[in-house]
């Protein structure tokens, strides 16, 4: 048995309190307590603890501390039942201990998986381009069940998730303007595919906004290439340049009769 002799407020924390105890050998610091624990074990100078209850009431305020970690963990943003579980391991919280605090929080509609995520389902399709195979796969690393997912996700409707990938594409047409047509059309799939957009909607993104070049345009688009490829292989001389020149043109996208055009250009410039 030991015997309480001093209960003092922590000077920073004013939420917790420092409890002395003499074994025997005279006063010295025990623990420290959260207030909420004080006040549900009572405890007060002149109480004698014995073993049993010194460990109860020690895994009652590691439950506590766990408990205001979480809450103000979530008072960033909602979370997901893993997040929070994750995030008290991390914090060094026992099993037992996080357990406790997630049966809790839920209790107290603190953690709610399937709000968490239509909320996050939301969140992603108005603020990100995001495509549902991307949020899909973020969801299942936050721990959300595969029932949910399918199910929150009907919160980003085919036409929304259209929309977003055509204004993708509008831009990435605008921006790649010295490609040739070809090789816009097959990265700005992979950009798509990149978001996590389904092959249907990128498809119909892709017709909605592929812009049909003008010859004028397309001429542009192979100067540049060409020149860059002229760079790397101007070492090299007659038929053999000819044919890297043609080669290095073709894996760019272009047509054969556009490259002999832009050949033929170049040798009468």
């Amino acid at each position: 048995m030991a015997i309480i002799t001093k209960i003092t407020t922590q000077q920073k924390n004013q939420d917790r309190f420092n409890v002395f105890m003499d074994y025997g050998k005279g006063e010295e610091y025990a623990f420290s307590i959260d207030s909420d624990v004080l006040i549900k074990y009572q405890l007060k100078k002149g109480m004698e603890l014995d073993d049993f209850s010194f460990l109860e009431i020690q895994y009652q305020d590691d439950i506590r501390k766990a408990y205001n970690l979480a809450v103000n963990y979530l008072a960033r943003r909602m979370r997901s039942e893993k997040e929070i579980n994750d995030y008290l391991l991390k914090k060094e919280m026992d099993e037992p201990i996080i357990k406790e605090v997630i049966h809790k929080l839920t209790a107290q509609k603190y953690i709610n998986d399937e709000e968490f995520a239509v909320a996050y389902v939301r969140t992603q399709a108005n603020t990100t381009d995001k495509g549902p195979g991307v949020i899909k796969m973020e969801l299942k690393e936050k721990g959300i069940k595969e029932s949910t997912l399918l199910q929150v996700l009907e919160e980003f409707p085919l036409n929304q998730q259209i929309e977003k990938a055509t204004k993708i594409a509008e831009k990435f047409f605008q921006k790649n303007t010295k490609e040739s047509s070809k090789i816009q059309k097959q990265k700005l799939e992979n950009v798509l595919m990149r978001k996590g957009y389904s092959f249907e909607v990128i498809a119909i993104a892709v017709n909605e906004t592929e812009v049909s070049k003008e010859a004028d345009e397309e001429m542009d688009a192979i100067r540049f290439q060409g020149e860059k490829a002229h760079r790397k292989l101007s070492k090299f001389n007659g038929y053999e340049y000819r044919q890297k020149m043609k080669q290095a043109l073709y894996r760019k996208g272009f047509s054969i009769d556009l490259i002999e055009r832009f050949l033929a250009e170049r040798e009468d410039s």
